[in-house]
């Protein structure tokens, strides 16, 4: 499902316009962006937990030219489902 998906099917089940359920969709993703990137995590009861984690520097190797190439550390987001959503 891409995003004109999700805000056809929120606004149908909501109710409301497209153009409403594409707002308060786009309000909600920028705020969670903001909170994540501040460090903080975002929990929706009973839906997801979304987090920050710190992923290490590493060393991989490219598989076409075999070459072993260091990868340094990043941040990345780490999705929980809550348990009523878990597939």
């Amino acid at each position: 499902m891409n995003k004109s998906e999700l805000v056809k099917a929120a606004a149908a089940k909501a109710g409301v316009s497209a153009a409403l359920a594409a707002k308060v969709i786009d309000a909600a993703l920028e705020t969670s962006v903001e909170a994540l990137k501040n460090g903080e995590n975002v929990q929706v009861v009973g839906y997801a937990t979304l987090s920050v984690v710190e992923k290490p520097a590493r060393q991989a190797k490219n598989p076409r030219t075999g070459e072993i190439i260091n990868v340094p550390a990043k941040k990345a987001v780490k999705a929980k489902l809550g348990a009523k959503y878990a597939l």
